[in-house]
């Protein structure tokens, strides 16, 4: 009787083993990508989410775009828990600053400030870091996009603060937001992928132009959004996450 209870032990131990080994084996990894149009999918554009997508396929992964166009962090302040909170992410890439930056001179009357002034943009990436970092979950940070004139947004900027004769003019504010995220990532010790740095790179190689990156100036194309791909594939290995 008691080899018996020993043998029935064992099977059941073994039966345990198995279960919690095909348990981990199958727990699928979630990465979303939080962000406004830069993030967003888009017609005929290949984004840095899909990339992500078939970079890890077959690995137990999903990759979900939580982009929405026009989006600052305000708005995503208030989709956070639906949009993010509610996929139970391992991970979440959170780039946003490009509408935040914005000053709407096309308005009657114009705006004399951006859509959301600077302290309240620092304050709302750092209360998401805060949560997220507070449940386990790993943070990336990516800059805004520097943006080109073209003879829309010429049409809708081109006016003070705006130098529509500067070839950067367009970015004179979205710098000072670019270095509050990079600062938020230091203080936090989240890794920050300067994209605003790496486009501008990109244009000052021989040959090249930043242009090549947009479908808009203001977008970016698929190329534009492989670099970023690539540079984020870089940073999920060094998170150790499995995959």
């Amino acid at each position: 009787m008691k080899t018996n209870m020993i043998g029935v032990l064992i099977i059941v131990m073994a039966m345990g083993l198995a279960a919690f080994s095909q348990s981990a084996e199958s727990k699928k990894l979630t990465i979303v990508s939080f962000g406004d149009s830069i993030t967003a999918p888009r017609k005929g554009v290949v984004t840095y989410s899909d990339v992500l997508r078939e970079t890890f396929s077959g690995k137990n992964v999903e990759v979900i775009n939580a982009g929405i166009g026009g989006n600052t962090t305000d708005h995503a302040k208030k989709r956070f828990e639906k949009d993010v909170l509610a996929k139970s992410p391992d991970l979440v890439i959170i780039q946003f600053g490009n509408n935040d930056s914005a000053v709407d001179v096309w308005k009657d009357p114009p705006a004399t400030g951006p859509r959301v002034p600077l302290a309240d943009y620092v304050k709302n990436l750092s209360e998401m870091i805060t949560t997220l970092r507070a449940g386990n979950v790993k943070v990336i940070l990516v800059t805004p996009l520097p943006t080109r004139w073209t003879e829309k947004l010429r049409g809708m900027y081109g006016k003070p603060p705006y130098d529509p004769a500067d070839p950067d003019g367009f970015n004179f504010m979205k710098k000072d937001y670019v270095a509050a995220l990079k600062s938020i990532g230091k203080k936090n010790r989240v890794p920050v992928i300067d994209l605003f740095s790496v486009y501008h790179r990109y244009g000052k190689e021989t040959g090249r132009s930043m242009d090549e990156l947009f479908t808009d100036g203001m977008h970016p194309n698929s190329e534009g959004h492989r670099i970023e791909a690539e540079l984020l594939i870089k940073e999920i290995k060094k998170l150790k996450l499995g995959i």
